[in-house]
């Protein structure tokens, strides 16, 4: 690819995919406990997360490998998000998994970890410093 090309494409927007076995049950954690928005698209074993510009499509596959079973691959998402400690807060009064309460790390991040019902690993992250 070329620089001129390279700059008439441009990534706006990803969205992670994910096995779940229950996808009713991982739809009101996501809902419930993180804050999502969950939406319907059209397939009934496949559902979208949202929560501002983290989005996650989760498809019902109750015979997949439980993301427990797959060590450090059960991480799914780095977000990056502004105000870390505020979500973090948020979250103390949810019933969460932490995998890593919140800290200021040497690479300039501050950041925590938690584990979903269905065992995949999500870290969120604020920049220490702003560019």
């Amino acid at each position: 690819m070329n620089k001129d090309s390279a700059k008439s494409e441009e990534i706006f927007s990803t969205m992670h995919v994910i096995a779940v076995p229950d996808l009713a049950a991982s739809a009101k954690f996501y809902e419930d406990t993180l804050g999502f928005t969950v939406h319907e698209i059209g397939d009934p074993g496949w559902r979208i997360f949202r929560r501002g510009a983290f989005q996650i499509m989760a498809g019902h596959c109750p015979d997949a490998t439980p993301p427990s079973q797959t060590g450090d691959h059960s991480y799914f998402a780095y977000v990056h998000l502004r105000n870390a400690s505020s979500l973090y807060r948020e979250l103390q009064q949810k019933d969460v998994d932490w995998i890593k309460h919140i800290a200021d790390e040497p690479w300039g991040m501050r950041e925590f970890g938690i584990r979903t019902p269905d065992g995949h690993r999500i870290m969120f992250g604020e920049p220490l410093t702003q560019n």
